[in-house]
């Protein structure tokens, strides 16, 4: 019999569960003896997460696990066992060996030797299936954790089947050999004082090569954070000169079959040069600038992304030796920015700009390539080519863009660099950044064939990229950057013109439009003056609004509403004047009755959209709070019709928030008079409350209850803890703490007066009627029980938080007779169907058990509250089939367990189905079922692993 130490994901080796101690040895039995798959081929993966779990915790996987052992050494000698098995087997016997005593162990048994012979697999035919070869490498970087796995690779000379699996035809093959070959050199090498970036690192105390590690083991973690001091051994040595030679030797290809291999050794090198330390950067230098440089002279086009990444890496670690070649590699660099090929030499540009260099020489060219497209089809004059090697790569690119898919690959790369170029230091720059803004009005211009081609030369390319969404959409998104750039609002006017021209358009594409929209609105939060063209953009802007707000295309409605919702938000603040509001000044009152109508709109989106924007065109005047409006009033009637009826939850979901956002603009403000606005608002919560808490869909209710909860902390204001909002989750459905939404209680209340308390229990009562009457209550009742968690388990803090606001139980003996005596007054209608029958059967049961424990306990009798408590609920049980009935409210809220609810509800699922018992089971269930042929149709065995 196995003694195994106890577990329990995701906790240390030594508290592991005793069921799942007791239930593994029989999983490895079922898995070394069925050697058939499982009917859910994720078991087995997430079987090994657990396993990974637990080595990140610290100790040794054989110590608490024995049976592992066992397992491995069957199941490596049954070449009869499913790939997939064979494939976690290998995984699992490097995750054991990951520390020296495992690994020392598996030695012994012979069992690392047969695991890692690749002949023994490919005798048996199973090198062939990726899923070996993938498990064979994992396995391997796995135990790759300590100075004796170092040794076994190269005693055993596993280092040429790396380098071989490096061009495996299988993708994700490839991929983890190059990790592999990288884990190996940068974990092992030799800790120096400097790091790429020269800065200085901590010194480490050197572990001797033969030193044991005893350290947990970091797998799955970034290679640079797992360099080992240690000083340099023999076997490091030997491997870092195999995988240098390697490296020299297929960076060139000999043909074009062999590019694969070349793209594969240029990001290892790449992968090697990032991370790696100063002398194993320099060694690298040092053995492949000769085929760098015959790389680059070679020309290949599909390596030129690559091999800039070498390049850049390279330049950028280099010059901390002084036998490292830095000007080979600068020279290189130069020949990648001069070649005459525009496929190769406008990727290559935009990589300097990509990977933020910021070497003067390298960088000026590199814009001055990526401006050249811009500078020969706009005609503007960006650069200055009167060299004879400018002139020449001109003519190169002047015929590449007669190509229509070149030259629309070329012009997208260009605009997509022109933000970044012209916040560059003018020293880096062949003109001013506002002719770079001219240049890209220019081609908006062409594209939509409102300009004549600048020259002869340039006509072809001109007609290539009219019309063209594509390149209407980058340069669209390259004006919105742009807006930023320095002079930028020198060309303000001849912006709005190209953006009210494209907006007019009706070839224009609905991303375009979109597009349009939000360049205009970015632009104008830049602008401090519209006075000049205040009048031309009114009538321009409201025109085309009525137009697009009206298209047949869905899409372009949604974006023009949207539009109109982020121009509310933008003002202007001129020199001499108040702030303005933008959507004021051009559009007037043309806003709203615009919104109104998109109302009605057939498309939900639409009509979700048309509901946020009223919100956002609203907003001033509700912080402001101006009177009542007809048309205010007609809008909240379409919003509850719309809430109540609507049968898309996109626009019932926007309601809400449109109710959310009127009160959080209003909460701050003084008490209203009767005719401000929101008077209307609290005439409309309880209706609001009443159908969100009803609606089908779950994002709607619990927006319910969001709106409840401003409601709770505008009439709790001195009682409630500030910022409760900041305790919402990051996702409905996440776990969570239920300890960080502890209840506020008052305490200091004890050091109050008689008089005082008297007040402050009668204020509370009002302020309960007056929650009751709103719906709140109601709503957070409901929501209680429902059965999505994530509404039940905001409703559920919710009514904590009111509980132990409105009935604090850590009041003293007196306070808490007299808010009992108060608070009773104060009931809630229960209906006599749905949730409210479910709050009923919830009282009934709690009251009850409440009872019982008091009498087992010896507990004094309840007092006349707590006995008008029960008798309440058992009425309300009573009486279940009437429609309603009445319930205390603060004895609802002690007598429901809300604490007790709140720790399930937070617990979530999970704990019980995403557990490694559950796996465990499962796979124990399902292999049971899987191996008897004989089971009856539907008795199949649904796994529901985590």
């Amino acid at each position: 019999m196995y003694i195994v130490k106890a577990f329990n994901m995701p906790t240390p080796i030594s508290t592991m569960d005793r069921e799942c101690a007791a239930l593994l040895p029989r999983v490895c039995e079922v898995l070394a003896g069925s050697g058939k798959s499982l009917p859910d081929d994720t078991s087995l993966e997430k079987l090994l997460d657990w396993f990974t779990g637990l080595t990140k915790e610290g100790g040794s996987l054989l110590e608490a696990c024995p049976c592992l052992l066992e397992f491995v050494s069957t199941v490596i000698y049954n070449t009869a066992s499913d790939p997939s098995v064979l494939s976690f087997t290998l995984r699992l016997a490097g995750l054991m060996a990951a520390t020296e005593d495992s690994f020392k162990m598996l030695q012994e048994r012979s069992i690392l030797g047969r695991v890692y012979d690749i002949q023994h697999w490919q005798e048996a035919g199973l090198w062939e299936d990726p899923c070996i070869r993938i498990g064979w490498i994992q396995g391997l970087k796995s135990m790759l954790q300590h100075p004796k796995a170092l040794h076994f690779l190269v005693e055993a000379d596993l280092t040429k089947p790396l380098l071989q699996l490096q061009t495996d035809a299988s993708l994700f093959v490839a991929s983890a050999a190059n990790q592999v070959l990288a884990h190996i050199l940068v974990f092992f090498q030799p800790v120096s004082s400097e790091g790429c970036n020269g800065m200085e690192k901590k010194e480490k105390n050197e572990v001797k090569t033969h030193a044991c590690i005893k350290a947990p083991v970091a797998m799955d973690t970034d290679i640079e954070h797992l360099a080992v001091t240690m000083e340099t051994s023999p076997e490091y040595v030997a491997v870092t000169i195999a995988i240098s030679e390697y490296l020299k030797v297929s960076l060139v290809p000999k043909d074009n079959a062999q590019l694969h291999q070349s793209l594969q050794s240029l990001r290892l090198l790449a992968l090697l040069l990032a991370q790696a330390g100063p002398p194993l950067r320099d060694t690298l230098l040092r053995t492949v600038p000769g085929s760098l440089e015959a790389l680059v002279t070679a020309g290949y086009s599909q390596l030129t992304l690559p091999l800039m990444d070498v390049l850049l890496a390279a330049y950028s670690c280099s010059g901390t030796d002084e036998h490292v070649p830095d000007q080979t590699v600068s020279r290189l660099l130069s020949s990648m920015l001069d070649t005459n090929k525009p496929s190769d030499l406008i990727p290559a540009a935009a990589a300097v700009l990509r990977r933020g260099h910021r070497d003067i020489v390298h960088t000026a060219k590199a814009v001055g390539i990526l401006l050249l497209a811009l500078d020969i089809i706009t005609g503007q004059t960006l650069l200055n080519t009167h060299t004879a090697a400018a002139e020449e790569q001109q003519i190169s690119v002047v015929e590449q863009l007669k190509s229509k898919t070149s030259c629309i690959s070329m012009i997208c790369v260009c605009l997509t660099n022109t933000p970044q170029i012209t916040l560059m230091p003018p020293d880096f720059l062949p003109c001013p950044p506002v002719l770079i803004v001219t240049a890209v009005l220019s081609l908006l211009r062409i594209c939509s064939g409102h300009a004549p081609s600048p020259s002869i030369g340039s006509s072809k390319a001109c007609r290539n990229v009219i019309g063209c969404g594509k390149v209407q959409k980058c340069g669209l998104e390259a004006l919105t950057a742009l807006s930023t750039s320095p002079g930028a609002k020198e060309k303000m006017s001849e912006v709005f013109t190209v953006l009210i021209q494209y907006l007019h358009n009706p070839d224009s594409d609905p991303t375009v439009l979109q597009k349009c929209y939000q360049a205009l609105v970015k632009w104008m939060g830049v602008c401090t003056d519209l006075s000049s063209m205040r009048d031309q953009l009114r009538q321009d802007l409201l025109e085309v609004v009525k137009k697009r707000v009206c298209d047949m295309r869905w899409e372009v409605r949604d974006s023009t509403v949207e539009f109109l919702g982020q121009l509310a938000g933008v003002s202007i603040f001129p020199k001499s004047a108040q702030e303005l509001n933008v959507c004021e000044a051009l559009l007037g009152c043309s806003t709203t009755p615009l919104l109104t109508e998109a109302l009605s709109d057939p498309e939900s989106y639409v009509r979700a959209s048309t509901i946020s924007a009223l919100a956002q065109t609203l907003a001033p005047s509700w912080q402001q709070g101006a009177a009542v409006t007809q048309e205010q009033t007609d809008i909240v009637s379409r919003l509850l019709d719309i809430l109540s009826a609507d049968t898309e939850g996109f626009a019932r979901r926007a309601v809400l928030q449109y109710f959310i956002a009127w009160f959080s603009s209003c909460s701050s403000n003084t008490p209203p008079s009767p005719s401000a606005s929101s008077s209307l608002l609290m005439k409309s919560v309880r209706s609001v409350l009443a159908q969100g808490s009803a609606d089908l869909d779950w994002e709607v209710k619990v927006h319910t209850l969001e709106l409840a909860e401003l409601l709770l902390d505008k009439t709790l204001p001195g009682h409630r803890g500030s910022g409760s909002s900041s305790t919402y989750l990051p996702h409905p459905y996440a776990v969570g703490s239920d300890q960080a939404y502890a209840p506020h209680t008052h305490s200091d209340t004890r050091t109050l007066g008689q008089t005082h308390t008297d007040h402050r229990e009668a204020d509370l009562a009002s302020v309960l009627y007056g929650l009751v009457e709103q719906g709140v209550v109601s709503a957070l009742l409901s929501g209680l029980v429902d059965c999505d968690r994530p509404v039940a388990l905001k409703a559920c803090r919710l009514l904590i938080t009111l509980r132990e606001t409105i009935c604090p139980l850590s009041l003293g003996a007196l306070d808490t007779t007299v808010a009992l005596a108060t608070a009773a007054r104060v009931s809630c209608e229960l209906q006599g169907w749905g949730w409210g029958r479910e709050i009923r059967r919830n009282l009934e049961e709690k009251c009850d058990w409440t009872s019982r424990r008091e009498r087992m306990h010896g507990f004094d009798r309840p007092g006349k509250a707590d006995s008008e408590e029960c008798d309440t609920v058992r009425e309300a049980s009573a009486s279940e089939g009437d429609d309603s009935v009445c319930v205390g409210v603060c004895e609802a809220l002690r007598c429901l367990g809300l604490d007790e609810r709140l720790a399930v509800l937070t617990q979530s699922s999970d704990h019980v189905h995403n557990s490694p018992l559950s796996l465990l089971q499962d796979i124990l269930t399902a292999s049971h079922t899987h191996t008897h042929p004989d089971a009856q149709p539907g008795q199949e065995v649904i796994v529901d692993c985590y």
